[in-house]
């Protein structure tokens, strides 16, 4: 007898850590710092972490590398084409720059904006998070674990809080990782949001 085993369609994952969790799952086109996401060739729907140091609230202090901001504004347009998913900070003025919807708002190419914290997929932290979907209606999404509660960690915090040692903050890499339940939930929604191409343009 023949067993035959079913693989998901492939998801590109652009902007990923060299350490990350998407290079563990199936289905999965990991383009990290050394890949370089802009020699994707556009052919697979989207899951996007750009470099967000530029763009959230503590760009002030941030040193980005010549060019680095620039890669959000253009993984949005990858994304407007290919279909898929772009993560950033809930603080990040890409919403602005670019412009991308707020949320509640459609834009020409059915973009929407998304808010969630990361926690509901077991981050320590109440990370929140924008997310850019470009491809499936909310309606289409694949289920939320939203949660209540309040998380054992914190992102950052004062000086001041610091001292009265309330919750304590996570590390650098946690910060920035992403869980793998967050994770396999975008590749869910990229995998939602293939568009077909036509003359090469996105249908």
């Amino acid at each position: 007898m023949t067993t035959s085993t079913s693989y998901p369609m492939t998801v590109a994952v652009l902007f990923a850590r060299a350490d990350s969790v998407y290079k563990t799952m199936r289905g999965v086109d990991v383009y990290d710092a050394q890949r370089d996401a802009r020699t994707f060739p556009g052919d697979l729907p989207i899951v996007a972490h750009p470099p967000c140091r530029a763009w959230g609230r503590l760009r002030h202090f941030a040193n980005p590398r010549d060019g680095e901001k620039e890669l959000a504004l253009w993984v949005v347009d990858q994304i407007r084409q290919y279909g898929g998913v772009l993560e950033h900070p809930a603080t990040s003025l890409l919403w602005k720059e670019k412009p991308l919807p707020e949320p509640g708002e459609v834009d020409a190419w059915g973009g929407w904006t998304l808010v969630v914290s990361q926690w509901w997929w077991g981050h320590k932290a109440e990370k929140a998070t924008r997310l850019y979907i470009c491809g499936v209606a909310p309606a289409g999404l694949p289920p939320i674990p939203f949660r209540l509660g309040e998380s054992s960690h914190v992102i950052a915090q004062s000086s001041r809080r610091q001292k009265l040692r309330l919750r304590p903050e996570v590390t650098k890499a946690e910060r920035e990782h992403t869980t793998p339940d967050f994770a396999e939930w975008l590749c869910q929604v990229g995998r939602l949001c293939v568009r077909k191409q036509v003359e090469g343009v996105a249908a």
